[in-house]
């Protein structure tokens, strides 16, 4: 595994970069990784990976219809619902999730969600890696590297308890409000 293309990609790309027509991102299976030039809280260090997420997931029965690019650019212009990269991120920001919808879906809400998207235009950065089956790569950065964004297989790092607790107080504090419009 070379895990330096993520760690210290020769080239990071901004959402204004990603979001055009002729999109660098290819449309392809692999693995991407989350860089940000101001971090998202005071306990994580600015200017380095923080998160990695794959496209398309395997799932017990089947693989998601995702690739590199349809996941990049919803995390960049997404929901919270969709996106657990944005979850986190909103939540360590402090915005303010609610219900929506028939009250099981929950985002930042429209003002919330573009607050999130413009900090993160401002701020993450992003690169990948194609690789056909990029599940068979997750497991072994989450295990190898410092991803204190990434939750699911990374209880050995040092910012997962706190990460956890700053979204089971969004979840909690977003199903005592009423559902959001």
């Amino acid at each position: 595994m070379d895990a330096t293309t993520l760690t210290e990609p020769a080239r990071l790309w901004s959402a204004h970069e990603v979001l055009v027509r002729q999109c660098p991102v290819p449309a392809a299976a692999g693995v991407y990784g989350w860089h940000f030039k101001e971090a998202p809280h005071s306990d994580l260090a600015p200017g380095q990976l923080l998160y990695v997420g794959i496209a398309p997931r395997r799932m017990s029965n089947r693989t998601s219809t995702q690739n590199l690019r349809k996941r990049v650019r919803y995390h960049y212009r997404g929901n919270a619902a969709g996106s657990t990269l944005r979850l986190t991120l909103g939540c360590l920001l402090g915005l303010e999730l609610r219900r929506v919808g028939s009250g099981n879906r929950l985002t930042f809400g429209k003002s919330g969600e573009a607050t999130l998207s413009q900090w993160m235009a401002d701020h993450a950065q992003v690169c990948w890696l194609e690789r056909d089956e990029p599940w068979t790569l997750e497991s072994e950065l989450i295990a190898q590297l410092d991803l204190p964004l990434n939750l699911d297989q990374n209880r050995h790092n040092g910012f997962h308890d706190r990460l956890k607790e700053v979204r089971a107080k969004a979840r909690e504090r977003a199903r005592a409000l009423p559902i959001s419009a």
